[in-house]
């Protein structure tokens, strides 16, 4: 069974309406509204897209929903195209942001079946028609002002409002704005440590170090210096020792 106490206007047109006569009158082909309050009065079915004659109902002929079937008690007010299209409706509108600048398209409806008061809107960014485009919930409260064809809103853009349905391309810009978002936040970690090593001033321990590297390289030096002086001897007596020490095996 469907809820009947809170109906999506889109899923409500798909089911059969049938009369307490069994006969099926087709599926949903219009809302019937009042926009200055926000209340769904009734529906509009069609047996079929040829018919010129088109069939309207109250919402309080509505007695009961299944899951193909909607039953209705009593009959319905016949009427023509012509006359349909003069009753306002906000289906399919433009969606205004506060700046005057078009940011969606009213595109559906949840509204309740006890006092037919509509909760809220669902607003689309793209074509309504293409299959999995994203819906986002429009309360009335963001609604300022109506007029034929659109209306004007409280809004800076669709960021502002609950997203209730994700599209794929949605979902890819989602995560894509994730990932930026982090690889933002692993740069300004790296500049700060960066920047806070650069205000250190290591350079004193540096040039401590190179002071102790330069006294140690003098006592080298000095040291180096020394053993020069004690073998500083004459080439001619070393020479001479060497011969004499050394005889040839052969004589």
């Amino acid at each position: 069974m469907v809820n009947l106490n809170n109906i999506l206007l889109s899923d409500f047109s798909q089911l059969i309406v049938r009369c307490d006569q069994g006969i099926d009158h087709g599926k949903g082909y219009m809302v019937w509204m009042h926009p200055p309050v926000h209340r769904v009065l009734g529906w509009v079915t069609s047996t079929s897209s040829l018919n010129l004659h088109k069939e309207v109902w109250r919402l309080d002929q509505l007695k009961k929903i299944s899951n193909e079937f909607i039953y209705v008690k009593g009959l319905p007010s016949v009427s023509d195209q012509p006359t349909l299209d003069r009753i306002p409706s906000l289906i399919n509108t433009t969606l205004l942001n506060k700046n005057g600048l078009k940011i969606a398209t009213l595109v559906d409806l949840v509204f309740n079946y006890n006092s037919g008061r509509i909760l809220y809107y669902l607003v689309s960014r793209s074509n309504p028609r293409i299959p999995g485009s994203s819906r986002w919930s429009l309360k009335i409260d963001h609604i300022k002002d109506q007029q034929p064809g659109m209306i004007l809103s409280n809004l800076n853009s669709l960021d502002d409002l609950p997203l209730l349905r994700a599209s794929v391309k949605e979902e890819i810009l989602k995560k894509s704005k994730g990932w930026r978002n982090q690889i933002q936040d692993i740069t300004n970690v790296a500049t700060n440590k960066l920047e806070g090593w650069l205000e250190e001033s290591p350079w004193e321990d540096r040039t401590i170090g190179f002071s102790n590297t330069k006294d140690s390289f003098d006592n080298v030096r000095s040291n180096y210096e020394n053993k020069e002086l004690q073998y500083d001897l004459d080439p001619t007596e070393s020479y001479n020792k060497s011969n004499n020490n050394d005889s040839d095996p052969w004589i």
